[in-house]
C-alpha cells in the first residue's frame, strides 16, 4: 500500500513539475537569463488567486467538490509566484557578485600574464 501511494505521489509531482505553467515558469525563472523576471512574475499570482476565488464562490453556490483541488492548486501557485520574486533577487544578487569576483580575478590574472611577459623578455 505504501509502495502504491508513492508510486502516485511520484507520478502526480512529475505530472505537476513537467506540465503545471507556473512550475514551468519558474523553472525558466532560474536560469542565469531569468532571474530578471522574478519580480515581474510576482504579478501573476494575482490571476491565480482571482481563479481560487471565483472557484470558492463557485462551490459556495453548490458547485462540485472537485473544485476544492483547483482551488488548493491555485493558491499554491499563487504563493510560489509571490515567492519568486525576492528569491530571484537574491539569486541574481549572488550571480552578479560571483561575476564580478570571475571579472577581477581574471583582469588580475591579465595583469600578472602581462607584468611577466614584460620581465622576462
Amino acid at each position: 500500500m505504501i509502495r502504491l501511494l508513492w508510486a502516485a505521489s511520484s507520478n502526480i509531482r512529475y505530472f505537476m513539475r513537467r506540465y503545471l505553467p507556473s512550475n514551468v515558469l519558474l523553472d525558466a525563472i532560474r536560469t542565469r537569463r531569468g532571474l530578471k523576471w522574478g519580480v515581474p512574475a510576482m504579478l501573476l499570482a494575482i490571476p491565480y488567486l482571482f481563479v481560487a476565488n471565483l472557484c470558492v464562490r463557485l462551490i459556495a453556490d453548490g458547485g462540485a467538490g472537485w473544485l476544492h483541488l483547483v482551488v488548493l492548486v491555485c493558491i499554491w501557485s499563487a504563493f510560489k509566484m509571490l515567492w519568486i520574486g525576492p528569491v530571484s533577487i537574491v539569486l541574481l544578487i549572488r550571480v552578479r557578485l560571483r561575476e564580478a569576483a570571475a571579472a577581477r580575478r581574471q583582469r588580475r590574472e591579465m595583469a600578472d600574464a602581462a607584468k611577466h611577459s614584460t620581465c622576462v623578455g
